[in-house]
């Protein structure tokens, strides 16, 4: 039996234990301290907490502030307390840290009683929100997978947190968190995850929807709703039975919501996500090129990086229109690609188009993929040639298939392209903008970046020259073929497009799209005339002076003949296209603003008359179907376009509030419509202006007129009374003439 110890021993053994109580106090806070200078680490200065840093998605707005899309490096989009539902922040606080609204960072009664906790069933990580957050925004390494250094890591993360709870309030600190955490498949932060998951905003979030995407922080694949939709439901309801614990939830609300399926309305997050995708990308661009120009930085002298800085970029486009335009294009360009597919039945279209094949091979991505890899020409071939799995864009969807890649080759080239672009003549706001069929499979904008044969679009600005000029739309010409001297080159002919016999007026001819009076036009106003006037209404691609372009020989953007084609609704003033309206940085401050200039580039009277012109092409002419088919009556003037072998279809589109473009192509030229009434713009464009304007006027928001065009303030002096402008010159009138009287 052991010896009781004596008071000297008692009194040494304490002291040792007061020793070694003291020394590992000293050490621990030394540890600590050490942690705090940043010897195991940097960790964030004072400057950072109170300005924390966290990867945030570019908005690109259109003019109401609905989103149009994102670009990201994460998909993150801020948004304040006030716009989180209560759902969200109950789940939140019930499910990760009960104690949130009273500790000051770090639970330390939770941090000593996790495995009782865990005993219980009250199933919650040993991390508070506040260190949460601090991981999220101040390790880029995310969490430590190694022991040691995770508890290195983990004492930092209680020194940034109390730095947290001293600089921010509890909303802004839950705030803050809900704002940057995970929540899988590229959601990053409430406002994507409701977006993502439940196509909503962050406020209208159910008990059941916010149970969900808090129950991800668990773990986001294990508990996905996309990957493993069981797993996330049991996940959700253990959610809500810890809203029940917590008071936040009633037993009885608890087995109503606890039966309810997930209702997930997911939505991939995608930079492509969102409408307009063509006009985001030209906007990125020029965004980028804006703020590099003009030496907009950020307050620490670096540039701006719109997938990370959280910038919001304003911009003209209406999102309706948008929709209505994208709309438009896949319910007819359908029907169309049909058409065009049909016609070349039993013929072959690739008979004398081995050099456009070839070249497409060599433009291809697997071409360049193929040849990086230091494959020889004949290995890459033979590639071409052997059939592979492949997707394929169809009108009906992509399709997965075995194909050939040279077949693929063909199959595009026969694939039928369309733009479209629409404009407020008055501002220059642009309000729709759709660059191509689809832009997962093809990314080069035709809008604004390509540019094609313009055909019989060109011809008003020949007419309008002559207008300037003195000739009345009541003019009368022998409807006859001409030729013109060309200095420098041969003579030249045009061709006859349907000729009407006899002697007929301008206004006639415009609407029927005759290239005989066209050319005898030209031949009176000369080319240097029209090509001057054409660069003056903002066309930017080369223009060259000579006859021809009087029938479009030359090449110009959707984007560029939208703008020229405003000069005529705009009583004769020029508005460049913009559709950049402001950026501001992710506080709102303005960086960058811009609004259009009006330039007078055509007499007000002569614009006018011009309007009356188009309104007659519309009325009695190639663009009448507008009416008969698609039921527009309103005053509308336009004006289609064919260019040689039935390449290019265009139609121009002009009313007091809108001026819209349509081009529609195969990606080659090569590639065509086998005759003019399948290929011509009347039945290749103007089907989809048409389909968009029913859908504008059908939706008093958008307030685009029906009105006419306001004529000038001084009047009219151009005599466009054809009775009595042929009663003066005593010609004869032919049927078509009476038709479009003004």
């Amino acid at each position: 039996m052991s010896k009781p110890l004596t008071n000297d021993q008692i009194k040494k053994y304490n002291k040792t234990l007061w020793k070694v109580l003291l020394w590992g106090i000293g050490i621990f806070s030394i540890f600590i301290l050490s942690i705090g200078l940043g010897l195991f680490g940097k960790l964030p200065t004072s400057e950072s907490i109170e300005n924390p840093k966290s990867n945030q998605a570019t908005e690109v707005l259109a003019e109401d502030g609905r989103i149009l899309g994102t670009y990201f490096a994460k998909n993150r989009s801020n948004i304040t307390y006030k716009e989180i539902s209560p759902n969200v922040i109950n789940a939140l606080i019930a499910t990760e840290d009960i104690r949130f609204m009273s500790h000051s960072g770090i639970d330390f009664k939770r941090t000593f009683t996790i495995f009782f906790y865990n005993l219980v069933g009250k199933r919650q990580g040993a991390s508070t929100i506040t260190q949460q957050l601090a991981l999220n925004l101040f390790s880029e390494e995310g969490r430590q997978k190694n022991f040691f250094k995770r508890v290195i890591q983990k004492f930092q993360e209680w020194i940034v947190a109390v730095k947290l709870e001293r600089n921010y309030t509890k909303e802004e600190i839950i705030t803050m968190y809900l704002n940057t955490v995970d929540f899988g498949n590229q959601a990053y932060g409430i406002k994507s995850a409701a977006r993502v998951y439940f196509n909503t905003t962050p406020d209208k979030l159910t008990v059941t929807e916010a149970a969900t995407l808090v129950g991800l922080q668990r773990g986001i694949t294990r508990y996905s709703p996309t990957r493993n939709p069981e797993r996330s439901l049991l996940r959700r309801n253990t959610v809500m039975s810890l809203m029940v614990q917590e008071d936040y939830l009633t037993e009885q609300q608890y087995e109503q919501e606890k039966v309810k399926p997930l209702g997930l309305r997911f939505n991939a997050a995608t930079v492509n996500e969102g409408i307009a995708p063509y006009f985001r990308a030209v906007v990125k661009n020029e965004v980028k090129a804006i703020l590099a120009e003009r030496s907009i930085l950020k307050a620490d002298g670096t540039p701006y990086n719109l997938d990370t800085d959280g910038l919001k970029i304003v911009t003209t486009l209406n999102y309706d229109m948008q929709q209505y335009a994208e709309e438009a294009q896949r319910e007819y360009m359908k029907t169309l690609q049909d058409q065009f597919t049909n016609s070349w039945k039993g013929r072959n279209p690739f008979k004398g188009m081995e050099l456009q094949i070839n070249q497409g091979i060599k433009r291809s991505d697997r071409y360049k993929a193929l040849t990086l890899e230091g494959k020889t020409e004949e290995e890459i071939m033979a590639d071409f040639n052997t059939p592979t799995n492949l997707n394929i864009f169809t009108w009906k969807g992509d399709i997965d298939t075995v194909m050939k890649p040279i077949d693929s080759v063909k199959y595009y080239k026969m694939l039928l392209r369309n733009a479209m672009m629409a404009m407020d003549p008055q501002t220059g706001h642009v309000k729709a903008w759709v660059g191509g069929i689809n832009y997962e499979h093809f990314k080069y904008d035709q809008v604004k970046m390509g540019t094609r044969q313009v055909g019989s679009t060109a011809k008003p600005f020949t007419y309008a020259v002559a207008i300037e000029n003195g000739y009345s739309p009541c003019y009368t010409v022998k409807n006859e073929p001409i030729t013109i001297s060309n200095p420098g080159s041969e003579d030249w002919t045009p061709r006859s497009t349907g000729t009407i016999p006899g002697t007929i007026t301008l206004k006639t001819a415009l609407a029927a799209s005759q290239n005989y009076v066209t050319a005898f036009l030209m031949n009176l106003v000369g080319p240097t005339a029209v090509a001057t006037q054409i660069k003056n209404m903002g066309i930017t691609s080369d223009v060259p002076v000579v006859p021809s372009i009087c029938l479009g020989s030359f090449d110009a953007s959707v984007y560029d003949m939208v703008g020229a084609y405003g000069v005529f609704a705009n009583k004769g003033y020029w508005t460049k296209p913009f559709y950049i309206q402001r950026i501001e940085d992710k506080n709102g401050i303005v960086l960058y603003e811009d609004k259009a200039i009006p330039k007078a580039v055509m007499n007000e009277e002569v614009a006018y008359v011009m309007t009356r012109m188009l309104q007659g092409v519309v009325k009695e002419g190639t663009g009448r179907r507008l009416g008969w088919k698609y039921g527009l009556n309103t005053p509308i003037g336009g004006k289609t376009g064919t260019t040689n072998n039935n390449s290019d279809g265009w139609f121009m589109a002009i009313t007091p509030d809108l001026v819209a473009g349509v081009w529609t192509g195969c990606e080659d030229r090569a590639f065509r419509f086998i005759n003019t009434s399948m290929g011509e713009g009347a039945n290749t464009a103007l089907p989809i202006f048409g389909l968009f304007m029913q859908k504008v006027y059908a939706n008093p928001k958008i307030k685009i007129s029906k009105g006419d065009f306001e004529p000038p303030r001084n009047g009219v002096s151009i005599v466009t009374d054809c009775a009595q402008y042929q009663q003066q010159q005593e010609a004869p009138t032919s049927e078509l003439d009476q038709k479009l009287g003004f």
